[in-house]
């Protein structure tokens, strides 16, 4: 990804600057057809199914004759069938429901798009008919399959019955960024193979990886598709604790450098974003009928408690000397831009900040005033 951030340095201070990593990411291939093949064939009777994804976001989202034909496909493609005749015959209806199947489905790391067959007789269309496009036979999808499991029950080994909603986003969103690393060209880096397996994705791989997770423990959640800062991404809307937030576990991986060395940590700020939060640098394709989302009680920094509402230099300078005592980041952010101001002035360009960090000898920070927010990363002496 392509982009800027405002960075103030303190020059008497600070050697290094701390920066999030925004990365360029591959386009999202949602679905590979072959242009139609015109038989005289007369279409074979499809096949009931019953309907097994109510509660799905982008299921419940779509028209009823989409519903029934997204079922189709999800039944073929969960039960490894070479192919379907679709109960409907309009290739839109088609597309848009395996799109929706995809992006309630990011576990679904045997299949690579699909193609399609329309029988005709004479004039008239009498069949359409769906074939799966597999990238392994099903007995190397379920060794995979095993192998997956393996590693998502010890990465989600630490979660109790106990812990709250926001607990296991969080804990997934850490698990993204501590456990991932972000490579353009990766194996697989299309589905959850990547992450799991290879511990290299791209933004879709993210996307679906944290889609996986959070169904795993029951929060419902889907794969957006789109662009950030122009270029093709995919992050995740997700629901908590009867509210809608979203997420992306790619910009979450955050990056700086010291004595050019490239170091990571844990960008919260894209944890659980608002949509005019999201629409900042995130622009939605249009797939998905998606919902306002406007709550912020499960914010991150709200929920920490680094979310600065009153001028206290004492409560602010706290944060920052528990990093500096930690040798760890810490970022604060502000309810308004008055307060924002205050802090630069006070802690940066007075240089209070050592007031709270005695003997300090080097500070990598960075402000970022799109967010209102203040980073402090405090090195090894």
């Amino acid at each position: 990804m392509k982009g800027t951030k405002n960075r103030h340095l303190w020059l008497l201070l600070v050697l290094g600057v701390l920066a999030s990593q925004v990365i360029a990411c591959t386009s999202v291939k949602k679905e590979q057809v072959e242009p139609p093949q015109y038989q005289t064939n007369a279409a074979e009777e499809t096949v009931e199914v019953s309907k097994i994804s109510d509660g799905n976001y982008a299921y419940e989202n779509l028209k009823q004759e989409e519903q029934q034909v997204y079922d189709e496909m999800l039944t073929a493609i969960l039960s490894h069938q070479e192919k379907i005749m679709l109960s409907s015959m309009d290739t839109e209806v088609m597309r848009k429901a395996y799109t929706a199947v995809c992006a309630d489905y990011g576990g679904l790391f045997w299949i690579d798009g699909y193609v399609f067959t329309k029988y005709m007789q004479g004039d008239e269309m009498v069949g359409l008919e769906f074939a799966p496009n597999y990238t392994m036979t099903e007995e190397e999808r379920e060794q995979t399959q095993q192998q997956i499991d393996q590693v998502v029950e010890q990465w989600l080994g630490n979660i109790s019955v106990n812990d709250s909603n926001y607990d296991k986003v969080k804990y997934i969103y850490e698990l993204l960024s501590t456990n991932t690393e972000y490579v353009e060209g990766a194996q697989n880096s299309q589905n959850i193979i990547s992450v799991f397996l290879n511990g290299q994705t791209v933004c879709q791989g993210y996307a679906c990886a944290a889609q996986y997770l959070m169904k795993q423990l029951g929060i419902q959640s889907v794969i957006v598709s789109g662009t950030a800062l122009g270029d093709a991404h995919a992050w995740n809307l997700f629901q908590m604790n009867g509210a809608y937030y979203y997420m992306d576990a790619t910009w979450g991986r955050g990056k700086y450098v010291e004595d050019t060395v490239e170091k990571y940590f844990i960008d919260y700020k894209y944890m659980a974003m608002t949509t005019e939060e999201m629409l900042r640098s995130h622009l939605p394709d249009g797939e998905l009928n998606l919902p306002e989302c406007t709550a912020v009680a499960d914010n991150y920094y709200r929920k920490e408690g680094a979310y600065i509402e009153e001028w206290n230099p004492e409560v602010i300078g706290a944060y920052f000397a528990k990093a500096y005592e930690e040798k760890q980041i810490v970022t604060v952010r502000f309810a308004n831009r008055q307060l924002y101001d205050e802090a630069i002035k006070y802690f940066l360009e007075d240089g209070n900040v050592s007031e709270y960090c005695p003997d300090v000898q080097e500070i990598n920070y960075i402000t970022e005033d799109d967010w209102l927010e203040i980073s402090f990363y405090f090195s090894e002496e």
